[in-house]
């Protein structure tokens, strides 16, 4: 039982991750210039960690969420 959610486990963390690096290779073609007022100072930079941080997150819970629901859909029948 417990093994099982070891490896649940390691798979939040891995898609986690993976949604955090994708954000943050997304968000590297955005203009960040154009919104705010010194795009080379820590504050734009802590801007841009936090925009990947909440883009990745939101991305992970959707592919966690759709396949949860995809392993509970036999239970409908």
């Amino acid at each position: 039982m417990t093994n099982g959610l070891g490896l649940e486990a390691f798979i939040h963390i891995v898609v986690n991750l993976l949604c955090l690096g994708l954000a943050w290779w997304a968000l590297q073609s955005f203009r960040f210039d154009l919104f705010v007022k010194n795009p080379k100072s820590k504050q734009a930079a802590a801007l841009k960690v936090i925009c990947a941080l909440a883009l990745g997150y939101l991305i992970a819970r959707f592919f966690l969420d759709y396949f949860q629901a995809v392993q509970l859909l036999p239970y409908m029948f």
